[in-house]
């Protein structure tokens, strides 16, 4: 594997927990507000 898919896969490994964190976040707080 070379250096870029590497450097992908590693973005992809932490972005995705943290755009579903933030998506979650985001959800509770319209909820909160808006519920």
């Amino acid at each position: 594997m070379n250096r870029a898919a590497l450097t992908a896969l590693a973005w992809l490994w932490v972005g995705l927990p943290f755009a579903y964190g933030l998506y979650e976040l985001l959800r509770k707080v319209v909820s909160l507000f808006f519920g």
